[in-house]
């Protein structure tokens, strides 16, 4: 997203919006989980389907730019591919969110355990980390940040461990425990996407 073609010009708007609100959704998802606001996290599974239709909007557009214009120069072509192959990850982690929202509309926040807690507090202000490190990366092109997200995933690594170590404890409901292991799951899967966008837009190989 960093050439600067007509094309890509006309598709920057959408695409700085849909990283917003993907960001957006993460953090009030982790918010509403915590405060037990159910009205904010209904919110959230609401506004998803604002951020597929963008991304829909978007595969749509940079398809049909290569498709139809043969004279595109070959910078124009790369950026246009890369965002088609970045654009499923974007749209799987507002999916994330979403999960989260919906379990902080069922109330769940309040059934976890105090470390559970915070250990997902922290897990949310990480994941609000590394959107912002991917956003750069992608939008603005500071690839030079893409080592620092992948030590930032290294810690939402190491908060999921340390969370499963906490659902082992045995200080909380079986089916409780169940649904915050799911949820570290979404935070550390948010984290690997990120490292993904990050690779995809370097032309690195290895993403998941």
């Amino acid at each position: 997203m960093v050439g600067h073609s007509v094309v890509l010009s006309q598709l920057r708007p959408q695409t700085v919006r849909v990283f917003a609100l993907v960001g957006e959704a993460m953090t009030e998802a982790t918010h509403a989980l915590l405060a037990g606001d159910r009205e904010l996290a209904k919110r959230v599974v609401e506004h998803d389907v604002i951020i597929d239709e963008l991304v829909d909007l978007l595969v749509s557009r940079a398809e049909q730019e290569l498709t139809a214009d043969s004279a595109l120069d070959v910078a124009t072509r790369q950026d246009l591919l890369t965002l088609l192959r970045i654009l499923p990850e974007v749209e799987r982690n507002g999916d994330l969110a979403e999960h989260i929202a919906r379990r902080a509309a069922r109330g769940l926040g309040a059934e976890m355990s105090p470390r559970s807690r915070g250990l997902i507090e922290r897990m949310g202000e990480v994941a609000a980390t590394i959107w912002r490190e991917a956003t750069d990366v992608i939008i603005d092109g500071k690839r030079e940040a893409t080592g620092a997200i992948e030590d930032i995933d290294d810690e939402l690594d190491d908060l999921h461990v340390s969370l499963t170590a906490e659902l082992t404890s045995g200080s909380m409901a079986l089916p409780v425990a169940v649904e915050v292991a799911l949820l570290a799951r979404f935070y550390e899967r948010f984290g690997d996407h990120c490292v993904n966008l990050a690779r995809r837009q370097v032309g690195r190989s290895g993403a998941d």
